[in-house]
């Protein structure tokens, strides 16, 4: 998260149309926030910054960030939609996870 602790974010509906995303992506997106205890909604305010990412591990972010920014695109070069591609990494996502690896 790129916000400090108790920021406001723009509320779900205004957010996701000024950046061409389908509405029910951008609350997907909240809610998996507000599952890992990231973000807190507040009806009728907005939701809020409430933790933050291990500090420790952002040095391994930027890395890892380009190998799946890499990945992203060899995978958006092979046809896939964004539904697919979401689909892909959720599913390998848990059978790696399932195997202990990940």
């Amino acid at each position: 998260m790129d916000k400090p602790q108790g920021i406001a974010r723009v509320t779900e509906t205004r957010e996701g149309p000024g950046l061409a995303i389908n509405p029910n992506t951008v609350l997907k997106a909240y809610r998996e926030l507000e599952y890992e205890g990231l973000v807190a909604a507040r009806p009728g305010i907005g939701t809020f910054v409430i933790g933050t990412l291990d500090g420790g591990s952002l040095a391994a972010h930027g890395p890892l960030a380009r190998d799946l920014a890499r990945w992203l695109a060899r995978a958006r070069r092979a046809g896939l939609d964004d539904e697919s591609i979401e689909a892909l990494f959720a599913s390998t996502f848990r059978s790696a996870s399932e195997e202990d690896i990940a």
